[in-house]
């Protein structure tokens, strides 16, 4: 069972999201200072941490220095109250993977949460059919690399089927242009380059948005690279 460490001082918070991780299928210990949290790293193993900023005895931010320190690469979302640009950027340089901001859906958290996992190489996944993604709409069968798209079989090159099964991997976060060249650079030396990029990108959400120039799926996130959005039903 995937385990999770809890740090959060807000006790209606601790309660709701406690309920709903164990109804998942998570099991999750909870600590409401840095020192109990300590406590529980000296003694347990995590394969997720949720992190609250602000606490009785410091904060988060402080406690994922120590971790990284340590050389303990769990993966580690930020609870955050403020979504400032200070804030993001003290929490992902602290050794963060990444951060929700107060108060959020938990549907868009346990999709971070899955993410996270996955890219970290975890296995059984609660709530993930290991052989299938999927993301509103759309569908993709991992085993016969079989995407569809309101039922509908929907036709990828080989480039644009990788590129969407890593971006829908990693929904709800900034997947950077580096780790998609990495990803789309294949064993037979066929190379991407950026400009290509920025084409499959176009192509990609040609097939996939609404309105390809309003993009609402795949949204680009300046400066960094790119975001798949989980979509509502």
């Amino acid at each position: 069972m995937q385990k999770i460490l809890l740090l959060e001082d807000d006790a209606s918070l601790i309660d709701g999201l406690e309920y709903s991780l164990k109804k998942k299928n998570f099991s999750v210990d909870t600590a409401r200072s840095l020192a109990e949290a300590r406590a529980l790293l000296s003694s347990v193993s995590y394969t997720l941490l949720l992190l609250d900023v602000t606490l009785p005895d410091g904060n988060g931010f402080d406690l994922c220095e120590e971790i990284r320190k340590n050389g303990n690469a769990v993966p580690i979302i930020f609870l955050t109250a403020s979504d400032e640009e200070f804030h993001v950027i003290r929490g992902l340089d602290s050794g963060g993977d990444d951060y929700i901001t107060k108060p959020f859906r938990l549907g868009e958290l346990f999709s971070r949460i899955r993410a996270l996992l996955r890219r970290s190489g975890s296995k059984n996944i609660p709530g993930e059919d290991s052989s299938v993604l999927t993301s509103g709409n759309i569908s993709i069968d991992l085993l016969t690399s079989r995407v569809t798209l309101y039922g509908q079989p929907l036709e990828l090159t080989s480039a644009e089927y990788r590129l969407l099964c890593l971006l829908v991997r990693n929904a709800g976060l900034v997947v950077t242009r580096s780790m998609i060249l990495d990803e789309l650079w294949d064993g037979a030396g066929h190379f991407v380059d950026d400009n290509t990029l920025s084409v499959y990108i176009r192509r990609l959400r040609e097939k996939i948005e609404k309105n390809p120039s309003r993009p609402e799926l795949l949204t680009t996130v300046r400066g960094f690279g790119y975001r798949w959005n989980e979509v509502r039903q």
